[in-house]
Formats: C-alpha cells, sequence, structure tokens
C-alpha cells in the first residue's frame, strides 16, 4: 500500500469509530453481578448482547471471581465503585447502560453520584437504590444480617462472607430460586466467592444531585410489579425513591438470577432498551 492508501484507510476507520459513536444501534452496556459473583455470571447474556454488535463490559469487582487473590480486609463498597467508575473512565465509555444486579444496586447508585455525564440510562436488575449514609447490611432483615454476621464469624476468618446456603438464602435471605435447576445451581456455587464484609458494611456516600437526574430502570423479576406500584404507593421505604418521574419499569418473571434462570429473555430486554440521547438500541440512526 501507498503512503496515501494508508492514509485514506486511517481516515475511513476513523470515520467508521465516529459513526459508531453518534449513530449506530451500538450501545455500551457495563453489567455488574450481584454479591459473590464475577463477571462471569454475565457470559451468557454479554455473549449474545456483543453478537448483536453492542459494547458490553461485566464487571469483576476486587476480591471476586478472577480476581480473588485481591480481597483483603481492606477492600470496601468505595474500592467496589472505583473499580466501576476506572472502568468506564478508562474505556471511555459514554451513554452507558450501567446495570446492577442486586446488591450491586448499591454500587451503581454509587457510580451514578461520581460519574453521572457518562450515564445513559441507571438499571437497577431486582434491585434499588440505597439512601445516602445506608449501608448494604441495613437494608437486611435483622435475621439475615445475623445469619451474614455469623458466616463472616464462623467460616469467613473474620472480614468475609461465604456465599450462604440455597436454603439460607431463599429462607433468610428472601431470594427467589426460581428457574434455578441442579446446573445453575451448580455453576453459581463453582464460581462464587466469598466477599469481604466491608463492602457490605461501608455506608454509601452520595453527594451529587445531577445523579437524581438520570434515568432509571428497575427490571423486576422476582416481585410482581403490581406488587412493587403497591409498595411505592404505600411509601414503603425500600421503594419510595422508585415515585419519581426518572423512573421506568420493566418486568422479567423468574427468580432472583435472571442471568442463570433465563439468560436468552434478559439478553433480548437489556437490547431493546431505548438509551435516551441514543434512540432505540435496534435503530441505526437513533431518535
Amino acid at each position: 500500500l501507498s503512503a496515501l492508501d494508508i492514509h485514506l484507510l486511517y481516515n475511513v476507520q476513523l470515520l467508521y469509530n465516529v459513526q459508531l459513536r453518534k449513530g449506530s444501534g451500538m450501545t455500551n452496556y457495563v453489567l455488574v453481578p450481584g454479591a459473590w459473583l464475577g463477571g462471569w455470571a454475565w457470559e451468557p447474556v454479554a455473549g449474545q448482547l456483543r453478537r448483536q454488535g453492542h459494547r458490553v463490559h461485566a464487571v469483576t469487582l476486587t476480591g471476586l471471581g478472577d480476581r480473588a487473590p485481591l480481597a483483603t480486609p481492606e477492600v470496601d463498597l468505595d474500592t467496589y465503585i472505583a473499580d466501576v467508575v476506572g472502568l468506564v473512565e478508562a474505556e471511555d465509555l459514554h451513554d452507558v447502560v450501567l446495570v446492577g444486579h442486586s446488591y450491586a444496586g448499591h454500587v451503581v447508585t454509587g457510580v451514578a453520584d461520581r460519574i453521572p455525564d457518562r450515564i445513559g440510562l441507571l438499571a437497577y436488575l431486582d434491585a434499588g437504590p440505597s439512601p445516602d449514609g445506608t449501608a448494604f447490611m441495613d437494608l437486611q432483615a435483622p435475621e439475615a444480617r445475623e445469619l451474614i454476621e455469623r458466616l463472616v464469624k464462623e467460616a469467613g476468618e473474620g472480614w468475609k462472607i461465604p456465599m450462604p446456603s440455597w436454603e439460607d438464602l431463599e429462607g433468610v435471605m428472601g431470594a427467589s430460586l426460581e428457574g434455578l435447576g441442579d446446573e445453575e445451581r451448580a455453576r453459581m456455587r463453582a464460581g462464587a466467592t466469598p466477599q469481604p464484609v466491608r463492602t457490605w458494611t461501608q455506608p454509601l456516600s452520595l453527594k451529587n444531585p445531577p445523579r437524581e437526574e438520570l434515568p432509571k430502570l428497575l427490571i423486576s423479576s422476582s416481585i410482581p410489579l403490581d406488587q412493587v406500584r403497591q409498595m411505592i404507593d404505600s411509601g414503603h421505604p425500600w421503594f419510595a425513591a422508585l415515585a419519581g418521574p426518572q423512573w421506568s419499569f420493566l418486568e422479567l418473571p423468574t427468580g432472583h438470577w435472571p442471568m442463570f434462570s433465563v439468560p436468552d429473555a434478559l439478553a433480548s430486554l437489556l437490547a431493546g432498551l431505548e438509551v435516551p440521547g441514543r434512540g432505540h438500541a435496534d435503530d441505526p440512526v437513533g431518535r
């Protein structure tokens, strides 16, 4: 190739990259797993989204999954928030669909507070936003707090939370196991990593009001939306924050871990989301 050919190819590639960011159907997804899980938990969902042309980052938080060797007693909620913020900034992501599952609703709320200008849609998957000054442990029922504290003391060397038994996850923690067969349970259990307890006990610090104006989505999988709306209307403390005009709602009926129980349906739901400022994910020119 001549110097002119190389120059032309470079400009074509540059134009292509610009079009991807400005007008194509590509969406930037950042998927944050819930307690004890790493980015591996999102693999079937992330794979489908990537095959549709989207850019997907499935996050593994410090000390979990293949980052287990980095676990220390000092790892806390701020560590997790910094993990996600660092990824978004390092990859120069914008208009991000930031998805937090379960425990990670706590994390993504903190991320949105730090970098609201990078977020296009803040999505809570069977999760919800946490108030300022609240630790995730504070949101647990008394019997669930007792279970976690006992696991830390008896099986977590005083600073880690091992994944509870299936019986305790359902009966004490209140997590629906619907859709999890033997294969799914075995995969979850094999990949689960004890989680540093300070990630549950450090209070969330929120200081940036612009996060409140971000478009937000609840994807409810284990609680029917009719029940969610009733609790919002009644002012239930876990759901009162969902009453604002920034909120929208979708239902994906299954158990608490839809990335295991219905990965195809979850991927389809995420691919079809409309991202403010970017248009529908399947619309090549935006709206």
